[in-house]
C-alpha cells in the first residue's frame, strides 16, 4: 500500500483562504450595515415565499432538461425522473457548498451508482451535463438581447459577456461535431482514457436529434423564464419597484458574477455586482447590497435545502460529495486492472 502523502492540512487552508477573500471583498466593497439592517426590517416575506416556489420550479424545469438529454444518451433501463432529480439537486447543493464547480461531477457521480454499468454511465452522463449546459446558450443570449436592448448593461458586464457567448458558441460548435461522430462499439480494444471520452462523446447523443433537442432547449429556457420572475418578485420583497428589464439586468449580472468560482457563493462579489448598478436606478447602496444577500440566500435556500434532502436520500455526507470527483479515476483504474487482469488469463 503507497504511502499517505501528508496534504490533507492543505485542503484545509484552503477554504479559510478563500473565506478571509470573501471578507476582504465584503469590507472592500461594503455598504452601510445600519441601511443593510433597515432593509431587512422592511422585507415582505410574502414575495420571499413566491421567489423561493419560482426557483423550485426553475430547478424543476432544468432537472426535466437533462432529463431529456440522459434519455437520448443513456440505453434502456433508464433512470426514472425522480432519480435524476435527485441527483441534480445534489449537484446544486455541491456547486453552492463547494468552489469549482464540482456539482456538476458529483450529479453524475450520484446517478452513476444506480446504473448497472458505471464506466460506461460515467462516460455518457459526462457528455449528457456538457450537452445539458450546452442549452443554457440559447436563453441566455435572448436575455442578454433583450436587456441590452431594453435597458443597458454596464461595460465591463458586456465585455465579458462577449467573451462567454463566443467561447460558448465555439464549444457548442464542436459539440455538435462530436456528437455527429457517433460510436456504439467502445469496448476491449480501446484505453480506459479514450473509451471514457467516446462514451462522453455518445452522451452527446441530443445534439444530433432536433425534435428531443428542442425540447429539451423548451425546458432550459422555461428555467430561465422562471428564475428571471424569481428575481423581479425578490426585487419586491425588498421593496425595489422596477420593472422586469430591471430583474433581467440583475439576472444577468449575477450569472456574470459566479462565472468563474473564487469562493463559497462569490459573497460579497455578488452582492456588489448586483448593488452598484441598482445605484443609477435610484436603488441606494445599503438596500441593493442588502437585496443581493437576500437574492443569494433565497436562491441558496433551494439548491441546499433539496440538495440536503435528497443527499440524505442518497446516504451520503458532505464529505462524501466532497471526494465525488475521484470516483472516475477509481473506475478507469478498476476497469484497466479488469483488462490487465483478462489479458494475463488470455495469454
Amino acid at each position: 500500500m503507497p504511502p499517505k502523502v501528508p496534504g490533507g492540512r492543505w485542503r484545509l487552508v484552503i477554504p479559510v483562504v478563500l473565506l478571509g477573500v470573501a471578507g476582504f471583498m465584503v469590507w472592500w466593497r461594503g455598504p452601510d450595515w445600519h441601511a443593510v439592517g433597515h432593509a431587512f426590517t422592511r422585507v415582505q416575506w410574502a414575495w420571499v415565499v413566491a421567489a423561493i416556489g419560482l426557483n423550485l420550479l426553475s430547478v424543476v424545469a432544468r432537472a426535466a432538461c437533462w432529463n431529456t438529454c440522459i434519455k437520448q444518451a443513456v440505453p434502456k433501463p433508464r433512470p426514472g425522473f425522480m432519480l435524476v432529480f435527485s441527483a441534480f439537486c445534489v449537484g446544486l447543493l455541491g456547486n453552492v457548498v463547494i468552489p469549482g464547480r464540482v456539482g456538476e461531477v458529483a450529479r453524475v457521480a450520484v446517478l452513476a451508482r444506480r446504473m448497472p454499468d458505471r464506466q460506461a454511465a460515467w462516460g455518457r452522463l459526462l457528455g449528457s451535463v456538457v450537452a445539458h449546459r450546452m442549452f443554457d446558450l440559447f436563453p441566455v443570449t435572448a436575455l442578454v438581447v433583450w436587456v441590452v436592448i431594453a435597458a443597458g448593461l454596464p461595460h465591463w458586464a458586456i465585455t465579458s459577456i462577449v467573451i462567454v457567448l463566443a467561447l460558448s458558441s465555439a464549444v457548442l460548435a464542436l459539440t455538435v461535431l462530436a456528437a455527429r461522430r457517433h460510436q456504439t462499439s467502445v469496448r476491449g480494444e480501446l484505453g480506459t482514457i479514450r473509451n471514457l471520452l467516446v462514451q462522453a462523446r455518445i452522451g452527446l447523443a441530443i445534439m444530433r436529434r432536433p425534435v428531443p433537442a428542442a425540447t429539451a432547449a423548451a425546458f432550459q429556457s422555461l428555467g430561465w423564464l422562471c428564475q428571471l420572475f424569481a428575481v423581479w418578485t425578490s426585487m419586491r420583497a425588498f421593496n425595489i419597484h422596477q420593472p422586469l428589464t430591471v430583474a433581467g439586468v440583475v439576472l444577468v449580472l449575477m450569472n456574470v458574477a459566479t462565472i468563474f468560482p473564487l469562493w463559497p457563493g462569490n459573497i460579497g462579489l455578488l452582492q456588489a455586482a448586483i448593488a452598484l448598478p441598482l445605484r443609477s436606478y435610484g436603488v441606494p447602496y445599503g438596500k441593493g447590497f442588502a437585496f443581493g444577500i437576500g437574492l443569494q440566500a433565497i436562491e441558496a435556500s433551494v439548491g441546499v435545502g433539496v440538495g440536503l434532502i435528497f443527499l440524505a436520500r442518497e446516504g451520503l455526507s458532505i464529505a462524501t460529495l466532497r471526494e465525488m470527483p475521484q470516483e472516475a479515476p477509481e473506475l478507469e483504474a478498476s476497469a484497466e486492472e479488469h483488462e490487465r487482469a483478462r489479458a494475463g488469463v488470455s495469454g
